[in-house]
């Protein structure tokens, strides 16, 4: 029920301009700029907890993800940092710059300038020890190269599918519209996240992707799941990893509704 009435009504929602609710939205940090308290590492041929080569760490209240103690490079060391807690509904927020080169024995040309935010994931608990990615729906962050278009914001689903433009979707990647973004600029990507209903994909306050039904490859809906960020063999910077939980409102359409439209017309976005 709550699938069908969210899907039908957030064509318009997401495109009104009226602010009716007097709820007091605020954006709560998931990284709190100082440590990575709350947050677990799991990486490709370690157990969880093992955070290998002190890959995700902060300085001057960035998160960052580095190689230089990667030694005989990347080696297919897939990692993530999930958060402590799992989500249902909600809005992220992610902040984001690539810096630095890519390490060396790479994935290939593929990896370069490339991270991802991973939502509805698996619980890490639960993953192969030499598992590359949790079972996941990832918003896919891409740099430019300087030469050619490389959207961010995009879709990639290890282990899931969706639904979008009422097909069933099941390619591994699909592009977002979003521009191509050079250099080492910082981009705001949000991600408006609906239960096992609708998701849609913001960078720098516009949309650019969205899509339903989000399920497992074996059909079952994805109602709520873990959130992590990449390490996949380019050094990345997050400056920000916040959140607005919308779940105290999932069993109440009309209140939600009046919620999505606040936050549609109040994101923050990078200047």
């Amino acid at each position: 029920m709550f699938r069908t009435s969210i899907t039908l009504t957030f064509g318009l929602i997401l495109g009104c301009i009226l602010c009716s609710s007097q709820e007091n939205l605020q954006w709560n940090p998931l990284f709190n700029g100082q440590d990575l308290n709350n947050w677990d590492f799991k990486i490709r041929g370690y157990k969880l907890g093992n955070n290998y080569g002190n890959t995700f760490r902060v300085e001057d209240g960035i998160m960052q993800v580095r190689y230089d103690q990667y030694k005989d490079g990347f080696e297919n060391r897939f990692g993530h940092i999930f958060y402590k807690d799992p989500f249902s509904s909600y809005l992220l927020g992610v902040e984001y710059r690539f810096s630095g080169e890519q390490v060396n024995n790479n994935p290939g040309l593929w990896a370069h300038r490339n991270n991802g935010i991973m939502l509805h994931g698996q619980d890490p608990q639960t993953m192969d020890k030499d598992q590359d990615f949790p079972h996941s729906l990832e918003v896919q962050l891409l740099g430019g190269n300087g030469e050619y278009d490389r959207p961010t914001a995009n879709l990639c689903t290890p282990g899931t599918q969706y639904v979008r433009d009422e097909k069933l979707i099941k390619t591994h990647c699909s592009m977002s519209s979003s521009k191509t973004y050079h250099g080492n600029q910082w981009v705001r990507v949000e991600v408006l996240v609906l239960r096992d209903s609708l998701l849609v994909h913001f960078v720098n306050g516009e949309e650019v992707m969205r899509y339903g039904q989000p399920q497992r490859d074996d059909g079952k809906l994805i109602r709520k799941g873990t959130i992590s960020l990449q390490s996949e063999s380019h050094p990345t910077d997050f400056r920000k990893v916040e959140i607005i939980d919308l779940s105290a409102y999932e069993d109440k359409p009309g209140k939600l509704q009046k919620m999505v439209n606040r936050i549609i017309n109040e994101k923050n976005v990078v200047k």
